[in-house]
Order: C-alpha cells, then structure tokens, then sequence
C-alpha cells in the first residue's frame, strides 16, 4: 500500500489520510533535535503499517535536515530500534 504523506510545518506534524481517516506524527523542536511525541492511527486504519510509513517520513526529514532524533513516543522508540539504519540519528 502506497500512502502519501504531507509535512505541515504550521502544526508540527506529518499527516496522512486513509479511507477518510487521518493519523499522523506530532513532533517539537528543540535546537537540532526533533521529539517525536504523538504517534496516532485511528483503529479504523490500522495494522496497515500507516504508523510505520509516518515515523519514516519524520526521521528522514530530520535526516535530510541534519537533526537529530528523541523519540518520545513509545512506538517511534520501538521501530527505531528494530530499524538500526537510523541509529545515528538518535539523540
């Protein structure tokens, strides 16, 4: 399944819309670190690796923009440890 997912600077999240459901990443800013906070899929989307797809979008963001990465968020923390491709990126 291929997702498409917008950046909103404004609101600080990476956003995606499924079959009319939304979930996205909520993250904040701390110098050169980016916190991803808030992760959240609505059930009616789920198990579909939507939170996946988003987690990747935000740490390749922070990749692309030289930042480093605090998940904060109990399921960012877990899919970057099974991705050991971004452990550099870990703050």
């Amino acid at each position: 399944m291929t997702i498409t997912i917008h950046h909103v600077p404004e609101t600080r999240r990476f956003i995606t819309t499924v079959d009319g459901h939304e979930g996205y990443i909520e993250y904040s800013r701390h110098g050169d670190v980016l916190s991803i906070d808030h992760t959240i899929v609505p059930s009616a989307i789920g198990g579909r690796g939507i939170a996946a797809e988003l987690v990747r979008a935000g740490l390749d963001y922070a990749r692309a923009e030289g930042l480093k990465v605090h998940p904060a968020c109990s399921y960012a923390d877990v899919w970057m440890r099974r991705h050991p491709e971004y452990d550099a990126l870990r703050a």
